[in-house]
This record gives structure tokens, sequence and C-alpha cells, in this order.
């Protein structure tokens, strides 16, 4: 969190360089000057924005301008200069007929959200575009959300949710209107990295430019912003491009639950321009935004540089903020770096520390470097996995299951390479299991991760398949799973490894090993804090093994037919789970076969 550089520093000095140049082209230096929350600031900040200023092109012909961010094409497009053109500063990008505006380089850390301001050019009639994006340097591209209908005068914000790792490069295609032109201005790429296990919004992602009550999505969620603005002005003290601005008594609230809890929150906050001192407050909501209870006190703000304000909580689970104006009349206040530090309770995304999925143990010891291509440690913000780079499989998946990470999110569907492996490593496809007879096994379920579309989505990279079996994945692994939720849903909390070991054969050319049984491990507890440390002899573990394979295994079996002891698979695998539970207990409760 910003006031401490140090525990930031620490934490990425591995990861400088990717902050420094989020996209291939973009300026790599950092300030040379400014205080601490400044300095830090730079680092912290994965937001890459393009404003369209530094280029020219007066002609519609093909061809690449040179703007700050890297070289672009713009096909059937120019740079819009005149009194017509709709612009946030002196340019914009304008294109007409089925004109494109192409990045020609990488943003290297992914991409979780996208905005792009567009409006119509003069008097022109209404045109349709797409924003379509690659993630193999511009040779295949796919779209993102909805073609977006342009029928406004004024520059209107859309906005693309989107779950990409690795290095992706954007397109905006006009697909309607015929010879209708449009403007488009300030794009922006909110990179997708987890930052210190922490929340950290910067609204730099969204755009809204009156005081009227409307919704704003930055790239945490939707935020509502009532008599608040995203201010972009001189006067504007802001962290980046822009800065949440309140008047009056406005608010500022979150319409979405950060599922895992707060143990302090940070909000960077300042007068506006010249105008004089206000006072706010912090509110938090724990059932969704039904209730609200106060934060710590009410701030003054006095000073036009930005200052921290710090509120100490203890929140395990669900929670969603509100920043209410209550002094100050038609003073304006600044908002920025809305930042959250995680409860230590139970709550999906964060839970107990140092690994909200591997509090029990790392199975293999796997570590995050490439030296160990048989082990290597990849970790998710909604699971951790060991890959095996030759296998084009996991050794094994973990992750936490408590009701913070239960919702309403449907199936995302959307199956794909994970492009955060190491340079040079095959990338398994969405397609590298077509035509085998196998199914695309999930190890941490989509079912399991509902809380966000995010968490959803990332459970279809295919670094968490294997290959199973239909019987297998559709009959009792399917069955063990809806089970475990139930439990969940009952008051538990559950720590899950899952699996498979032995060979079948391989497919995709030999790059996918077909596992001969799968397996899994389930720890259950009672709802709580301090896991670790409430397992006892008692505690219930929940292991099956069941053969991959469609003659041993029909879809109407019950998973309870396959239970085992954990020191079974631990014989079958060399694995150790539940290495961090003192050995006197993993004794007992790793050689006991459930029967519950």
């Amino acid at each position: 969190m910003k006031p401490s550089i140090t525990r930031y520093l620490l934490a990425f000095l591995p990861l400088l360089f990717l902050f420094f140049s989020s996209c291939s082209n973009y300026p790599t230096q950092p300030p040379s000057s400014g205080s601490n929350a400044d300095q830090l600031h730079s680092l912290s900040k994965v937001t890459f924005t393009e404003d369209f200023e530094t280029g020219t092109k007066t002609s519609y012909a093909s061809g690449d301008v040179n703007f700050t961010s890297g070289t672009w094409t713009l096909s059937d497009a120019l740079v819009g200069t005149s009194s017509s053109d709709r612009k946030n500063g002196s340019k914009s990008v304008r294109v007409r007929n089925t004109g494109t505006v192409t990045m020609k380089f990488d943003c290297v850390n992914g991409a979780s959200s996208v905005t792009v301001l567009h409006a119509k050019f003069g008097s022109d009639g209404s045109s349709t575009w797409g924003l379509w994006y690659s993630t193999d340097g511009g040779i295949t591209w796919t779209q993102t959300g909805s073609d977006v209908t342009t029928s406004s005068t004024t520059l209107q914000s859309a906005a693309f949710n989107l779950n990409v790792t690795g290095n992706v490069r954007f397109q905006i295609r006009k697909a309607g209107g015929g010879a209708n032109r449009i403007n488009f201005d300030d794009f922006t790429v909110n990179d997708n990295l987890i930052v210190a296990n922490d929340f950290l919004e910067d609204f730099e992602g969204g755009y809204k430019g009156s005081y009227s009550i409307g919704n704003v999505t930055f790239a945490s969620g939707t935020w509502s912003l009532d008599d608040a603005l995203t201010g972009t002005l001189s006067g504007d003290a802001k962290n980046g491009l822009q800065s949440i601005r309140i008047r009056n008594s406005g608010n500022l609230t979150m319409l979405f639950d950060y599922p895992s809890g707060a143990s302090t929150v940070t909000v960077q906050h300042a007068v506006f321009g010249s105008d004089g001192s206000s006072t706010w407050q912090l509110w938090y909501s724990t059932d969704s935004g039904s209730t609200w209870s106060q934060a710590g006190s009410t701030v003054s703000t006095s000073s036009a540089t930005l200052q921290t304000a710090s509120f100490t909580l203890s929140i395990t689970g669900n929670v969603r903020f509100q920043i209410r104006k209550i002094s100050g009349g038609s003073n304006r206040i600044n908002i920025d770096d809305f930042t959250i530090s995680k409860g230590s309770g139970s709550g999906g995304g964060g839970g107990t520390p140092p690994d909200e999925h591997l509090v029990m143990g790392n199975p293999t010891g796997a570590v995050h470097d490439i030296s160990y291509p048989a082990n290597y440690l990849m970790q998710k913000y909604q699971y951790d996995l060991s890959y095996n780079r030759d296998n084009g499989i996991p050794n094994w998946t973990a992750w936490h299951l408590s009701s913070a990470w239960l919702g309403s999110v449907t199936r995302q569907n959307d199956f794909r390479n994970d492009t955060t492996l190491p340079a040079g490593w095959y990338q398994v496809q969405s397609t590298s299991y077509s035509g085998s007879g196998y199914d695309r096994g999930h190890m941490c379920p989509s079912a399991d991760r509902t809380i966000t579309v995010t968490d959803n989505s990332a459970t279809f990279l295919m670094t968490n398949m294997i290959p199973q079996a239909p019987n297998n994945n559709r009959g009792p692994w399917a069955k063990f799973e809806s089970y475990l939720r139930t439990l969940v849903q009952s008051g538990d909390e559950i720590y899950i490894y899952s699996g498979g070991y032995g060979s079948q054969g391989t497919i995709d050319n030999g790059h996918v090993l077909v596992p001969a049984y799968t397996w899994k491990v389930a720890l259950v507890l009672p709802d709580g804090n301090n896991d670790l440390s409430r397992v006892n002899s008692s505690t219930r573990v929940i292991t099956i093994e069941i053969p991959n394979n469609n003659t041993q295994v029909s879809q109407s079996d019950d998973w309870k037919l396959f239970r085992v002891s954990v020191d079974y698979v631990e014989s079958q695998t060399g694995y150790n789970f539940l290495s961090n539970v003192p050995d006197s207990i993993q004794a007992q409760i790793e050689s006991v076969v459930d029967n519950q």
C-alpha cells in the first residue's frame, strides 16, 4: 500500500521491469522527482492510456502513426483535428466505412479491462464498431464483448471486461454505418496483474463528465457516482490522468462485493483547485449494500495535495465500500487510489496467510522457477498449481473453497491457452483435446468460482485442465464437486487438492499426457479464522481416486464408491499433502478413509 514504499519494493523487485514497460513501446522511465507517494504510484499503477495527441495523419489511406504509446496502423482512418472531431485535447482518431485502428505492439501484462471514448463526427449518423484483441502478435484476432453503437456527438465511454494475461494488442473495427464517421479517443488498458494481494482502484479506466448520478465501470468493477464525476482538469488532484471529484453531499459507492474481507483501507484525498475544506466518511456493507456502517472517524480534507487516509477494520468475507461527503457544501474534493488490504478470515481470494490456497501445504515443494519445468509453481488469484511442462497438465491444483467464492455468475466456457507460461514452453490450446475422446477436465471447477466473471473465466485456462474420460468427469467426479459445495453452503470451508497420476498415453501429438487415475483430497473445516491452527485429529478429510476411463466407471456411479485415504494417494504419487499440518495430526487424519 502507498504509505509503505518498502513493502511494495520488496514484493515487486522481480516485476519492476514489467511495471515500467507494461506495453512494449511505452515510455519506460519512472518519474525523476515528486513525493514518495508519487514515486510509488509509478511502481504500483499498471494502466496504459493512449490519447492520440502526438501523431499526425491527414488522409484515410492506410498507414502507420507513431503515438506516445507506440506505432498504430490507421486504415480508412486519420488523426482528426477539426472542430467537428469529438476529442479530449486537440486530436482524436476519425474512422469511416469499415476502417480499423490497430496497435502494432504488445502490452506485456495482459488486460483486465479496456475503455474507449467514442462519438459521432460532426452531424454524421450512427455507426457500430467492435473491439478485437490478439495474443499472438496480430496473427489471429478475437472480439471481446459486443458491438457498440455510437449515436452521440458527445464522447461516451465504452468499457470491455477481459481476463487476458501475457502479451496482448488491440484493434478497433468499424462494423456498420457506411460512410458515417466515428471519433475515438483515450484508449485505456488496465493490466491484468495482481498487486501484492491487495485491491487497488486508481479510477483511471472509466469516464463520467457530469455530476448527475450514474454508474462507471473501472478496472475493479462498477461504481456509482452521485453528485460526482471523473476529474481530469488541472485543478483535480490526482495520481495519473484522473481521479474522482465529489461535491455537496455526493457519494462514491462500490456496486460489487470484494470477497476477501478487509483489514485496512487507504484512500488518497485532496481539495479540488482552490476550494475550501470539506469532511467525508468511509462506510462499509457486508450484506451487498442493504445496510451500512461507518468505518473509523470523519476525515477532514484541507490540502490541495493528495493525502492518505487510513482505516483499520476487521472484516471477513464479502464487503463493499462507500465514500460520503458530509460537509463543505459546494466545495469539491478529489478521491484517488482506493486500496484494500485483505482480511485474515476465510473469504475468497485472500483468506489465511501466507497463501490462501496453500495454507495446508505445497504437496511437491513446487517453485516458480523455470529450472524446474516438471514442478513449476503457478499462483493464480483463484487457485495455485504445480505445472508439468512436458506432460502439458498440472501435477496438482490447489484451491480454497468458501462461501465468499460462490455467487451467481454463469459459466463462461472460454477455454484458452495460458499465456503466462514461460517463453518457449508449449501452450496447450482450447482445441488440443478435440477428437481425443477425453473431456477438458477442470481441476479447480468452474462452479467453485462464481463470485465474479473474472474468477470463473480463470478456471478455463488449459493449465487447469487434464484429459478426463467423460464417464469420470461427468459422473462421480462432478457429483463429488457438487457435494463439496453443499458442505460450504451449510457452513463449512474446504481446502482442496486435485490431480491425476499414471499414464495411458498422450494426445495433442504427444504434448498432453492422459493420466490413468484422477484423485482429489478435501480437508473440511467449519467456517472460521486461523484455519491451519484449527486442524485437529477429528478434522474430516475426504479423498477419492477414480480410474480415468469409461469401462471401469459409469456416469451413474456414486462418488462414495471411490473413497481412499490420503496415505494411499501419497503412496501412488509421492506427494506430501497437508505438509503444514503437525506430523502427529497428519498421521491420524491421512490414514482414515472417510465414511460419512
